[in-house]
């Protein structure tokens, strides 16, 4: 094999392992279709030490304690929403890697773009005062008349 084709294989073999799930084999519930729920809720929680994954993919102490509390919660027989809650209640809305859009959140959601607007608009104003005062002090370019001419040249000496 040349170095080249080997280094392709390199690549493809960590883009695979990187997606792989953490989910060991001793939290896999029995039932597929509450499997199923608890793999759908953990692929939205996210996990509070790595921050950057779901709970689903992240091999970190918490996130396996995360996934095993929400799989206890669905067997007694909580909803989604109802487990989702639970968590949140827990841990803060931080835990979703997809924060809801409501109340405070309005606020954090809408911020960035009002500020966008209020910095373009306060542009466009400061360059159109900078172009009035352009435009006048093209004025003072203009040629003396006679009384500003004497003026200066009493002023030079002349």
């Amino acid at each position: 094999m040349t170095m080249g084709f080997q280094k392709v294989i390199f690549i493809f073999a960590i883009a695979i392992s990187s997606s792989v799930v953490a989910v060991e084999p001793d939290e896999v519930l029995d039932n597929p279709s509450l499997e199923e729920r608890a793999r759908q809720i953990s692929k939205d929680l996210r996990c509070l030490v790595c921050q950057n994954e779901s709970i689903d993919e992240s091999d970190a102490a918490l996130a396996r304690d995360l996934r095993v509390l929400v799989r206890e919660r669905l067997q007694i027989g909580d909803s989604n929403k109802e487990v989702v809650q639970f968590v949140v209640d827990r841990y803060g809305e931080f835990v979703l890697l997809r924060p809801r859009i409501d109340g405070v959140n309005y606020v954090l959601w809408w911020f960035g773009p009002l500020f966008l607007i209020f910095s373009i608009i306060t542009a466009v104003i400061y360059v159109r005062k900078l172009r009035k005062i352009s435009n006048s002090s093209n004025d003072l370019s203009a040629p003396l008349n006679d009384e500003e001419r004497k003026k200066l040249n009493e002023i030079m000496g002349d």
